[in-house]
């Protein structure tokens, strides 16, 4: 069963990742303009903020679960195709509208899809299954960009557009093979309270509280982590270290998932495993501002990888265990939107201060996490019964 999962998280995941670069390509193609790829890039990401409350709320309620999770990643799907015939040929509104439609599906191809591992699984399979699927996180962002920019090179910008919106309706036709019936006592009318549930839990719920906040601040940093791999670059005449460390991070990561998944340690308690790894990724950053030359930096990027792999398994764990089945999938799309909307925040926030140089950078982003440690630890306080109890003993929703 979870191979099943996987075949249709991976096959998401690669569009959803190779369409940020497919997108622009194909708009400096047809338009000669990368602002209006930019712009596209916008449209596809930030509706999902927006929809995240409301699209989590109604999964948590619908009764054909598959039907309804089938729809949005094929209507994606068919959203991606439609900007590639568009772009170009009509109106820049009109295909903004259309990639928009698409980006409000978004929090399904990422915590929406998660959700679903606690209703396909038993509880002890539950954090390995936690684990692989940052794998497929961790390769759609690694071979996603990379597929995209290979078949815009050796098909065209549009069919490789295209080629993503066929994985993306692939992927959501084999929800249709995932074994989950039909939500007992049938839908649950949304009601205007249902939309806050999950940001109020997100507030009072310790374990909740801490794995979202101290994730969120210490993806402020982690975004800002491109900017600063441009400064490093420059800072060691070295071209390839702009995309190269990024790279090695990324490896890092899935070498650390895979790890996880072989052997996962911290299961019982993951908001300590998010808060320790928070602690070994700002540490292992810290590192970088005393390298010597790029290849020593990579090497820093790719230990600090090493613990945001666990870190985000650990995070995916902590969400279904201590969401109640009624908000589950809220709060795995609004969290996952908050850690967005803070890595954001921090490519924002680096591009503003580039003129601290880059070591100064480096040692803001390995603060953050350690920030990020503290505020979870703090968080905790209050910790409710139910994290002390072991996976078979909570509410899971099996």
């Amino acid at each position: 069963m979870l191979i099943r999962y996987l075949q249709v998280a991976l096959l998401v995941r690669l569009a959803s990742e190779g369409a940020r670069v497919a997108v622009v390509v194909l708009a400096v193609d047809r338009t000669r303009s990368t602002g209006f790829g930019g712009a596209l890039v916008a449209a596809l990401l930030v509706p999902s903020v927006v929809a995240a409350p409301l699209v989590g709320a109604v999964a948590d309620r619908v009764r054909r679960r598959r039907l309804f999770h089938a729809s949005f990643l094929v209507f994606y799907g068919t959203g991606l195709g439609a900007v590639a015939m568009l772009v170009g040929r009509v109106s820049a509104p009109v295909v903004l509208a259309v990639a928009g439609a698409a980006g409000c599906c978004t929090p399904l191809l990422t915590g929406g899809l998660t959700s679903l591992l606690g209703d396909l699984l038993p509880p002890t399979a539950l954090s390995r299954a936690f684990s692989l699927d940052a794998v497929s996180y961790n390769l759609a962002g690694i071979a996603g960009p990379a597929l995209a920019a290979a078949l815009a090179a050796s098909t065209g910008p549009a069919r490789a557009l295209l080629v993503l919106g066929a994985g993306a309706t692939g992927g959501g036709l084999l929800v249709f093979a995932l074994p989950l019936g039909p939500r007992a006592g049938g839908t649950h009318a949304l009601r205007p309270a249902d939309l806050g549930a999950a940001a109020a839990l997100l507030v009072r719920d310790p374990p909740l509280r801490s794995l979202t906040w101290a994730s969120g601040v210490g993806q402020l940093g982690i975004g800002a982590l491109p900017v600063v791999c441009v400064l490093l670059a420059a800072r060691y005449q070295t071209p390839w270290a702009a995309g190269g460390l990024m790279t090695a991070m990324a490896l890092g990561s899935l070498t650390g998932s895979l790890a996880y998944a072989w052997r996962p340690w911290g299961s019982r308690r993951p908001e300590w495993t998010v808060i320790t790894m928070l602690f070994a990724t700002g540490a292992a950053l810290a590192s970088v501002p005393c390298a010597r030359n790029a290849a020593a930096a990579a090497g820093g990027f790719a230990l600090a990888g090493c613990c945001t792999g666990p870190l985000f398994a650990a995070l995916l764990t902590g969400r279904d265990r201590y969401a109640p089945p009624t908000t589950r999938t809220q709060v795995f799309t609004l969290g996952a939107s908050i850690k967005s909307t803070f890595a954001a925040g921090g490519a924002a926030l680096a591009g503003g201060w580039q003129s601290a140089g880059s070591g100064s950078l480096v040692f803001a982003v390995a603060g953050c996490q350690v920030v990020a440690a503290v505020l979870g630890a703090l968080l905790l306080k209050g910790r409710q019964a139910k994290a002390d109890c072991p996976p078979s003993e909570m509410s899971t929703g099996h």
